[in-house]
């Protein structure tokens, strides 16, 4: 079969690298993929959904893998189905669990899914009057798509202030920031827990936990994610069921009530609090870098779990390592603002796994081309090995102008030593 990957980040990458290892896999290509894509398969160029229509057509593409939350907010599985063709992913609709975290918030509220107080605003006037009378501590997050940067935490109300002027005036991020949610800011470790959903059946992945922040010890502003581990010791697998219950189950209900089916990757981003766990947010893909440490410890063929899930023909289980895995993101100096692009990355032919996101391939060679370089990972019996493995990786590694974190799963080792 020939699988098509949307997408050309990291996570790509890792869809990829898990996708070839299934016998039922002829051919990959990436739309439009990385430097390390490129070695797993074919990257091609496109220029809107209905390129990739046409593409996927002409090929005889079996199956499509849609990584990023643009395209799904776009509508390009509804644009693939109505063409005939296979895709895994959420629907338009019931992709605004992300495109739109006003609508998110509406969704929870309607369900009665413990979170964050919250109110929603479009005008800005009316948003700082709110901020003025509220507490100092508070969260302000663009309503839209800010490929994950667009959460601001403050804690003064001038803080608070100069973010909704940020977003709303300055229009930091385009049309994303035009609505606000300002939300209680939750005290707690995060948890990012991902569920495969195929109609009612809903099937959680090992919990995982990201590391926003540009620098150790959470400073610096919020990115994209620059590391991940699993599983968490924060969220055991005796609570999972407990999160399904409370979490995922009402989503689902609460979306099909609005006449919206759910089929997919739901991706809930928890807060594990003193008054117990609370959902920051939900996305509707598979995350990055989560992906780079959860889908390695799957022990199953990921072409046929997701083919039923398309199918509505979901397992009962999922298959994983006793492992732990941990990702440290190498990305570009400025990220993730400025950067400059084009440096040689020299990676040495050993035993290292190692995930590209902002890179291109020329005659043989590597080069950076965005905020998020690499990913390196280390898989092993616990979690101080396998960070050990990953940093001994990133040694080996020869490129000018990355940083990366030197803390990542840090949380999980100081809890597991307690």
């Amino acid at each position: 079969m020939k699988v098509l990957i949307i997408g050309g980040g990291g996570r790509e990458h890792t869809l990829g690298w898990m996708l070839s290892k299934s016998d039922k896999v002829s051919k990959l290509y990436f739309a439009p993929g990385n430097g390390g894509t490129s070695v797993l398969g074919e990257n091609i160029n496109y220029s809107g959904i209905k390129d990739i229509i046409d593409f996927a057509k002409r090929e005889q593409i079996g199956f499509t893998v849609v990584g990023p939350e643009q395209p799904l907010v776009d509508g390009v599985v509804d644009s693939f189905k109505e063409a005939g063709l296979n895709i895994f992913g959420p629907a338009k609709d019931a992709a605004r669990l992300e495109g739109s975290k006003a609508f998110s918030k509406e969704v929870m509220a309607s369900a009665n899914i413990s979170t964050a107080s919250f109110e929603i605003f479009d005008d800005l006037n009316a948003a700082k009057k709110y901020v003025e009378k509220g507490n100092e501590l508070s969260v302000v997050k663009a309503s839209g798509l800010a490929a994950g940067k667009g959460v601001i935490i403050c804690h003064s109300k001038r803080e608070a202030l100069e973010a909704l002027e940020s977003l709303m005036e300055k229009e930091r991020f385009g049309e994303a920031g035009k609505t606000v949610v300002i939300e209680e800011l939750l005290v707690g470790e995060e948890v990012s827990v991902l569920a495969l959903v195929s109609g009612d059946k809903i099937l959680p992945f090992l919990p995982s936990q990201d590391h926003k922040r540009a620098y150790d010890n959470d400073k610096g502003p919020n990115t994209g994610g620059m590391g991940a581990y699993a599983p968490t010791p924060f969220l055991r697998e005796s609570e999972m069921p407990e999160i399904e219950k409370k979490v995922f189950k009402p989503t689902i209900k609460e979306l099909e009530k609005r006449g919206i089916e759910y089929s997919g990757v739901l991706y809930g981003g928890i807060i594990m609090t003193k008054d117990g766990p609370k959902v920051l947010e939900f996305n509707v893909r598979f995350g990055d870098p989560e992906t780079q440490v959860i889908l390695p410890l799957l022990e199953d063929d990921l072409l046929d779990v997701l083919l039923k899930a398309n199918d509505y023909n979901l397992p009962d289980n999922l298959n994983c390592s006793r492992n732990s895995a941990l990702a440290v993101v190498m990305a570009s100096k400025g990220y993730p603002g400025s950067y400059e692009k084009g440096f040689e990355i020299r990676m040495p032919e050993s035993d290292c796994t190692v995930f590209h996101a902002g890179t291109k391939a020329e005659e043989g060679r590597f080069y950076t081309s965005g905020g998020r370089v690499l990913a390196c990972v280390g898989i092993s019996h616990d979690l101080i090995s396998a960070k050990e493995e990953t940093y001994r990786c990133i040694e080996k590694i020869e490129c000018a102008n990355l940083f990366y974190r030197r803390d990542i799963g840090d949380k999980g080792i100081k809890y597991l030593s307690r």
